[in-house]
């Protein structure tokens, strides 16, 4: 009878530790490879549902700086900024966007894109990719290999993961 009642808690234990360890709980902002589920990097969330991504453009080597809110496992811009008009670069706002410029820097406000992730190739040479999380700059290349395709995306992670995957600081 002791011995079962032994087997019976030991079952339960490592059946709620194997659902601790694989259930996902943990809300972050993912850098996966590719296209593949493949995780790479993340930034965990905490209050906070709006992050930025910031590069450097190419041909006119400004900042761009890229607004987003996280609503329903959507990534939703809300807004776009940069400081020149060059290749690449809208030049009005669409439907009920507002475009505005404002000491040199022009903006696009009002946006209501939603995407369910963002493709990104990390960039090599200029464009210096950046997150923008609760006033913190994370450079990507330095958890990313620089020309590497990520998507990013919101997602929760288990402890498994989490520990398997580079934490971007």
């Amino acid at each position: 009878m002791k011995a079962k009642v032994i087997s019976a808690a030991a079952l339960t234990i490592l059946f709620v530790s194997t659902l601790v360890f694989f259930y996902p709980y943990r809300q972050v902002i993912a850098l996966t490879y590719e296209n593949k589920d493949s995780l790479l990097a993340y930034v965990p969330l905490k209050k906070e549902e709006t992050f930025q991504i910031q590069y450097t453009h190419s041909i006119h080597l400004s900042d761009v700086v890229e607004s987003y809110q996280l609503s329903h496992n959507q990534i939703v811009q809300t807004e776009l900024s940069y400081k020149d008009f060059a290749v690449g670069m809208p030049s009005n706002a669409e439907g009920e966007e507002v475009f505005e410029e404002k000491n040199g820097t022009y903006y696009i406000k009002n946006m209501n894109r939603d995407f369910p992730f963002i493709d990104v190739r990390i960039g090599q040479i200029r464009a210096n990719h950046r997150l923008i999380y609760e006033n913190h700059v994370y450079t990507l290349s330095k958890s990313v290999k620089p020309g590497t395709w990520v998507r990013i995306s919101e997602r929760k992670l288990t402890v498994w993961e989490q520990w398997k995957a580079t934490k971007i600081k």
